[in-house]
């Protein structure tokens, strides 16, 4: 079961990853006067996975990145698959949920984006490092800070599961998810994204800095490469 609150931006230290930056851009959605941003990864050049709750209908769910001169671009969707087991507020009420979505671009996205290479593996060792990268804010509660793509080093945690990736900050210096950065890659020491960023918490009221969490990507392989295909058509 997924915990508490979607996940926030990286905070704490942070470096670069130019190949994740070529796999990820921003997932912006509205619901009536709210608007929200996540991260997404690149499938193909019309499709990005993301999580659930970052997805709104597709009139209200865009693409955010910049085009060659710097100028942002927002980019229509016209597809939108939620993954059937996505439960909203899965966590108040203690439930199972995948918190994975794939939405599919009107228009292919710019040559510069790569197709992301997705993990097979079904699980990590405690330890491991996975790098997480995201448009998330750098400080909590500081907005302005988002829309800069940033990465961070973490290291697996137990509980050890079948549905989801547990990590922290291995140096203790407080780096993962925060807000913007749900949806954002996981990825394991050879470049394949083993998880999508879903959740994040921190110390005491604090939502960021902590705990990281995301949904494996091997388990749910078959609904991924089902909708790849259907999406595809």
């Amino acid at each position: 079961m997924a915990a508490s609150a979607p996940a926030a931006a990286i905070v704490g230290a942070s470096g670069a990853d130019a190949t994740l930056e070529a796999q990820t851009l921003m997932v912006l959605k509205r619901s009536g006067a709210a608007a929200g941003f996540c991260s997404g990864v690149v499938l193909s050049q019309r499709l990005v996975l993301t999580a659930a709750h970052c997805v709104a209908g597709a009139a209200d769910t865009r693409l955010h990145f910049r085009d060659a001169s710097g100028a942002p671009i927002l980019a229509a969707i016209d597809r939108i698959a939620i993954h059937p087991a996505y439960r909203a507020g899965a966590a108040e009420r203690r439930e199972r949920s995948i918190d994975l979505a794939i939405v599919r671009a009107a228009q292919p996205l710019p040559a510069r984006f790569a197709t992301a290479r997705l993990s097979t593996r079904e699980a990590l060792a405690i330890g491991e490092r996975v790098r997480l990268g995201g448009y998330g804010v750098a400080r909590e509660n500081a907005a302005e800070t988002s829309g800069v793509f940033r990465v961070a080093t973490l290291a697996t945690r137990a509980p050890l599961s079948k549905i989801l990736l547990w990590s922290e900050d291995g140096a203790g210096a407080g780096a993962g998810a925060c807000t913007g950065d749900s949806g954002g890659p996981m990825a394991d020491g050879s470049g394949a994204i083993v998880a999508i960023a879903a959740w994040s918490a921190g110390q005491g009221r604090r939502g960021c800095g902590g705990v990281t969490q995301g949904i494996l990507i091997a388990p749910q392989r078959d609904w991924i490469e089902r909708v790849v295909d259907a999406l595809s058509r």
